[in-house]
């Protein structure tokens, strides 16, 4: 488990090394979404999202070389920290991870090994990589230093934009969203996860009281495509977190697009989660709510592909866009969010 005392520690040890990324608001969105609306800006993290806060906060705990295993951003996150510790990185990625990610990956100086996410188990293969070279694991979310790193970006946001009624997140292994919720706890603010609608393992686990796992996802959010919370970071979850909502991978595009045409941002469909739940009204009543735009790690032929996927003449229903390795404005959906039935 993690306390807020843990956060401000990481806050104190990434300080000066992380980006203090800033809170872009936009009276366009205000009025799309019916409330106020803080966006932590975490695809301007170094890195190019959130995750180089909890490896950096990992990694500077502790001695010697690492090994770490992510589709993308944990470990462009791992590679960049240890290249700037002076350590060497071995970094396990799935053979289909967006090749930006990889590219940027092998550019912070990391040894990168591949492997087929659909019929290996990167935990094992990552804890074997680890012993057989002799190196410290740095895992994407379930570990108490990652989660206390991430929830740095919520005691920034909190600390910018004042007290919130909610805070939105998306939700991979749910490293992120302890961290956050740890923060937002103290204050009594609730925070709603966000999941991809084909990728729902933590609103399953929320529900049935247990981790639950699921087949890998077929999403164009790579970053959430995780088949199981983490046994760490859902210990936090199942006491802390308010509720999941889900969100289509058309919904994500629509997010992308309104990013990048209004608020002059480049998100990443993984990092566009919480934006998607905002404008599909999805997060329920909250008169000054805050999201945590994670990444924005998408390479340019990518985001062309995907944007381009989703537009349409005005009036025509949006084809979906084709999922990893599967290969407009706001939605007017209402859908409520799945409450968590362990939190009061």
């Amino acid at each position: 488990m993690i306390e807020l005392a843990d956060v401000e520690a990481a806050a104190a040890r990434i300080d000066g090394v992380a980006h203090r990324t800033p809170v872009v608001t936009s009276r366009t969105l205000d009025s799309l979404v019916g409330a106020s609306v803080f966006l932590k800006a975490e695809n301007l993290q170094r890195g190019g999202a959130f995750k180089f806060r909890g490896a950096y906060n990992k990694i500077s705990s502790v001695d010697g070389d690492v090994a770490a295993y992510s589709s993308g951003n944990h470990a462009q996150a791992v590679a960049l920290a240890a290249s700037l510790l002076g350590r060497a990185a071995v970094i396990l990625m799935p053979e289909d991870a967006p090749p930006a990610k990889v590219e940027a990956t092998r550019g912070y100086g990391a040894e990168v090994v591949t492997y087929d996410r659909y019929t290996q188990n990167r935990d094992a293969l990552g804890a074997a990589l680890a012993q057989e070279r002799g190196l410290t694991l740095v895992k994407p979310y379930d570990d108490p230093l990652v989660m206390a790193g991430q929830g740095t970006a919520a005691l920034e946001l909190l600390e910018e934009a004042g007290d919130l009624d909610a805070i939105v997140v998306p939700v991979g292994g749910g490293g992120l969203a302890a961290g956050t919720a740890t923060v937002a706890a103290a204050r009594g603010i609730r925070v709603v996860g966000v999941e991809p609608e084909a990728g729902d393992d933590t609103r399953q686990s929320l529900e049935r009281r247990e981790r639950v796992t699921i087949d890998v996802p077929r999403t164009i959010a790579d970053g959430l495509q995780v088949t199981a919370p983490g046994e760490l970071t859902f210990e936090v979850n199942r006491r802390l977190l308010d509720g999941i909502v889900t969100v289509t991978d058309a919904e994500l595009v629509d997010a992308m697009r309104f990013a990048f045409d209004r608020l002059k941002l480049v998100l990443e469909p993984s990092g566009a989660a919480g934006l998607a739940a905002l404008l599909a009204r999805r997060v329920g009543a909250a008169a000054r709510v805050g999201a945590i735009l994670s990444g924005g790690n998408v390479g340019v032929e990518r985001f062309r592909e995907l944007v381009g996927q989703a537009e349409t003449v005005a009036g025509r229903k949006r084809s979906p866009p084709t999922a990893m390795s599967g290969r407009g404005e706001a939605a007017s959906s209402s859908a409520a969010a799945t409450p968590n039935p362990l939190h009061p």
